[in-house]
């Protein structure tokens, strides 16, 4: 079905200026091409879209001479062509087809170079490969969700709607295109993006799509950790990652991406349900509503905060100073955890950094506090410790609030409030372990992540 410009909402000042020049350069070099996907339902929804992607007839390589230096070849499983204006790159994908029929064009294209892979699903069902090409009429079953499937064509400002995609946006369903099972297995990653789609635009999942859900939710266990990593990003960063993490423990997913975490949750802390996960995504939901930057580290340092406090304390009741204890805590929590979900080095340097600072915000006396503030990563843990705080940690609450204050005075008044507080007497320290072996763990084990 073709809906005229009069039809629906959408205007050319609403499209990104570089997602327009690669639309109207594309046809001047005598190809087919639309702005497809998200943008589109986002613009239909008078949302702002987060990217705009393009797809068109022309194959990779073709895309590429169209563009030259602008354009990079990406992707093995999915090729995909990135043409780059300044920070702003506009995804461009090839028609995909279905893999059947004498029209198919695959690895050799249609000039008999080399253009990508064909089509390949293993014994699961799932896509290993999809670089088969065809049309925009074979393209639509390809992509996952009818919402997903609108097509906005610069030629004459319409909007293609193949599989009542229009209609489930008016309804506010969210719905697979094909047989649910057999497309969650093509790749197990629609499950969760089901979860995100529903929470981000407030849609129910029409029943036929709900239905697998839980008993395919397994799936997730044969995606690599480095997808889960960056699909984790897109969960939590939505700006509605409390109602992504309900959705996601409603439907048993939850357990598949941060198991330890979730261990944690199914136990209650002096009888009251443990509240840190919610509180930090609560921060940054607010954060990201305000336009505010996020970073992963301390997404997962949160998620991962209470699985490493419960190694901690095996660790000092095996007799562990606590600094070894802290050390070798971590090393376990995050050598499981990547199991589930890559965490690149840099991210989990600073999840380090930011546990470290939990134990040394409390020592600010005199000089101690200037030294903290200067710390790259004081920020995320002052605001790590209010989230303890806010999640029933209540015997730090007046330590936040000194911090608080203090980051409000000018330097004068800080020295003579630093100055102020009282030096608490040392504990008793544990019987120090091999503190040498327990550092050369550490050290290995930030080498092996």
């Amino acid at each position: 079905m073709v809906f005229s410009r009069k039809e629906h909402g959408i205007s050319r000042s609403q499209i990104d200026k570089a997602a327009l020049d690669v639309l109207y350069s594309l046809k001047r070099a005598g190809y087919e091409a639309y702005l497809v996907g998200g943008c589109v339902r986002d613009l239909l929804l008078g949302l702002e879209p987060k990217d705009f992607d393009v797809v068109t007839n022309a194959e990779p390589e073709e895309v590429r001479e169209v563009f030259k230096r602008r354009c990079q070849l990406i992707g093995r499983r999915f090729r995909l062509a990135h043409v780059r204006y300044g920070r702003t790159v506009i995804e461009v994908a090839t028609f995909r087809g279905h893999g059947e029929g004498e029209q198919r064009r695959d690895f050799f294209g249609r000039n008999g170079k080399a253009s990508g892979l064909a089509r390949e699903v293993d014994d699961t069902g799932r896509l290993l490969r999809d670089n088969v090409y065809g049309s925009i009429d074979e393209d639509v079953w390809r992509r996952d969700f009818t919402v997903n499937a609108l097509y906005y064509n610069i030629h004459d400002f319409s909007v293609i709607d193949y599989v009542g995609g229009m209609a489930d946006i008016k309804a506010g369903q969210l719905r697979l295109i094909g047989d649910p099972e057999t497309r969650y297995r093509e790749d197990p990653v629609r499950i969760i993006r089901a979860i995100r789609f529903a929470a981000k635009l407030g849609f129910k999942i029409e029943a036929a799509t709900e239905a697998p859900i839980v008993s395919l939710g397994q799936q997730l266990k044969d995606v690599s950790n480095a997808r889960l990593f960056e699909e984790v990003l897109k969960l939590f960063h939505s700006g509605v990652g409390v109602e992504v993490f309900e959705k996601l423990r409603h439907y048993d997913l939850f357990q598949y991406l941060f198991p330890l975490t979730e261990k944690t949750l199914e136990q209650e802390s002096e009888g009251f349900p443990r509240m840190l996960v919610v509180e930090a995504l609560k921060s940054t939901d607010a954060r990201l509503q305000e336009g505010k930057s996020v970073n992963p580290a301390f997404l997962f340092s949160a998620m991962l905060w209470e699985p490493m406090q419960v190694r901690k304390e095996a660790h000092l009741d095996s007799g562990m100073t606590h600094q070894d204890a802290l050390y070798a805590a971590a090393n376990d929590v995050l050598e499981q955890q990547v199991r589930a979900t890559a965490i690149p080095k840099r991210f989990s340097a600073q999840m380090r950094d930011i546990w470290n600072l939990q134990y040394r915000l409390p020592k600010r006396q005199g000089a101690r506090a200037q030294k903290l503030t200067e710390h790259p990563r004081f920020r995320a843990a002052y605001d790590f410790l209010g989230v303890r705080v806010a999640a029933g940690e209540s015997q730090f609450a007046e330590l936040f609030d000194w911090w608080t204050e203090y980051q409000e005075k000018d330097p004068v008044e800080q020295v003579a409030f630093a100055n102020a507080v009282e030096r608490k007497p040392a504990k008793r320290r544990r019987k120090p372990g091999n503190r040498n072996f327990l550092r050369k763990r550490s050290q290995q084990g930030q080498a092996d992540e």
